[in-house]
């Protein structure tokens, strides 16, 4: 549904050049929801502008449904963007006008009829849950109540693809889940393309099947959620992933020679990265059976992406040499990731 060909931008500052979006190529298809992750500086914001139009880029091309928005006039990109809705970060609501008057706004020259627009509008509220806010100001809203009326404007031309530019970022984490699960919902009932702008790999993880990651404007990494939170290529997006999982703190606690981290002979810290496949299984009893291992799990996390488990356990493993590198081995031929973080060394 949405194609880039080679698309770059410039922008001229200070006197010089600098390029935001760099050669980029990717491919959305129609119905599903698409993540867009970064650094501040990474060229995503940019990036989704140009899918709109809202920046054109330098060069190459964008397609929406085969059509080429960078080959159309000014007045058929203009029914073409009525079709391509947004939502930010900060709303942008009027503050004059009440909720039904700023869901109403986009259909000012639609056509409609008054009858036929207070009852779109009236079912958008209801679609977002804001029935009864329809004369509140944004005032009287919260921030969450907020990015709903700006979801409900941004559907009011009954768009195909939806446009979030770190729309959650102003949000705290109960309505930011709120925010997404509406997105979701919405992703269902209407079958619309949502992509998604955002610097937090949780936002991605929620809602997202597929994510491309940027860095310095390119796409340095691409892929199912799943598969790029599994198995993460660049060390950019190895950032991002760890910021959801607590499983790297056990560095923090070595430096910081915790109590939990000391060692005794033969004992050594495992980190198991644990997949699809793995996780369902009882593998740490297993290797404690098997192997005459003693197995103190520390901490961990086994969590959801869709309807896959992924996750991992730091555990202190106790027993022979050969007996904790047999279980290493095992534990790998059943595709669990492990790392050995210390070692104490053999039992004398």
């Amino acid at each position: 549904m949405i194609r880039f060909e080679n698309v770059s931008k410039r922008f001229e500052a200070e006197g010089h050049a600098v390029e935001a979006v760099k050669n980029v190529n990717l491919e959305m298809e129609k119905g599903k929801i698409y993540g867009i992750i970064g650094f501040s500086g990474a060229g995503k914001s940019t990036l989704v502008r140009c899918i709109n139009l809202l920046e054109r880029p330098t060069n190459g091309k964008v397609f929406i449904d085969d059509t080429e928005l960078t080959g159309l006039s000014d007045k058929e990109l203009r029914e073409k963007r009525k079709k391509i809705g947004m939502i930010f970060q900060h709303f942008n609501l009027f503050s004059s006008r009440n909720v039904f008057q700023n869901v109403s706004y986009p259909l000012k020259h639609s056509g409609l009829k008054k009858e036929e627009i207070n009852k779109k509008v009236n079912s958008l509220l209801e679609l977002v849950g804001l029935s009864d806010k329809a004369k509140a100001y944004p005032s009287q809203l919260s921030g969450g109540q907020k990015q709903r009326v700006a979801i409900a404007r941004a559907l009011a031309n009954d768009p195909h693809i939806l446009l979030s530019d770190e729309a959650t970022s102003a949000l705290d984490p109960q309505t930011t889940k709120s925010i997404l699960n509406l997105l979701k919902e919405l992703n269902e009932r209407l079958q619309i393309t949502i992509v998604v702008i955002t610097h937090e790999m949780q936002v991605v993880k929620e809602i997202c099947v597929k994510v491309f990651v940027m860095e310095d404007g390119e796409v340095v990494e691409d892929g199912d959620v799943f598969q790029v939170f599994a198995n993460p290529k660049k060390k950019i997006t190895k950032d991002f992933v760890d910021s959801t999982s607590n499983l790297n703190k056990i560095h923090e606690l070595i430096e910081k020679k915790v109590s939990v981290t000391e060692l005794f002979p033969g004992e050594c810290i495992l980190k198991f990265k644990y997949l699809e496949r793995s996780v369902s299984e009882a593998l740490v009893s297993q290797i404690s059976r098997q192997f005459h291992l003693d197995i103190n799990i520390i901490f961990g996390n086994i969590e959801l992406i869709g309807e896959n488990p992924i996750g991992g356990l730091v555990s202190i493993v106790k027993g022979k040499r050969e007996d904790i590198e047999e279980a290493i081995y095992y534990l790998r031929q059943k595709n669990v990731g492990v790392e050995v973080i210390l070692d104490a060394g053999v039992i004398e």
